[in-house]
This record gives C-alpha cells, structure tokens and sequence, in this order.
C-alpha cells in the first residue's frame, strides 16, 4: 500500500521523467558528434519544457491531494510548492 508521499499520478511522471532522461542522453551524443548549436538549443528546450511540464503536475497533483483530503499538509508547504512553479 503506497504510503501518503505516493500520489497515483507519480508512476506517469516517471514516465515522462525516463522519457526527457533518454532525450537528454540523445542530446549528449549529439554534441559530441558535432551538431549545429541552434539543433541543440532546440533539443534542450524541448527537454527543459518536459522537466517543467513534469514538475508543474507533480505540485498541482500535490495540491489537488491535499485539498481534496483534508489533511496533514499546511499553508506554508502549499505556498512553498507553488513558488517552484
């Protein structure tokens, strides 16, 4: 049984996580091959939107749970979060 840390959306946000992770790893190799610097830009922000794409769910899922349970998170950890988006 997950334990209150473990929100049901956590599995797919690995997922998206592992995904950017074999994106940038591509990236790596690309620079290593040489390829054109606007190419790489394009690549890294492409990674850098997934990152912060998975973050923004991860602390609006956190929210959304703690809201919806009423429950052992307070005001302070809520605003901590929603100044990381």
């Amino acid at each position: 049984m997950p334990d209150h840390h473990t929100h049901a959306s956590h599995p797919a946000i690995a997922t998206r996580l592992k995904r950017a992770e074999g994106h940038l790893r591509s990236i790596i190799g690309m620079i290593e091959e040489g390829r054109p610097c606007v190419e790489l830009a394009t690549q890294l922000h492409a990674v850098e939107r997934a990152v912060a794409e998975a973050k923004r769910a991860l602390i609006h899922d956190h929210i959304d749970h703690c809201v919806t349970t009423a429950g052992h998170h307070d005001l302070a950890e809520i605003k901590s979060l929603t100044k990381l988006l």
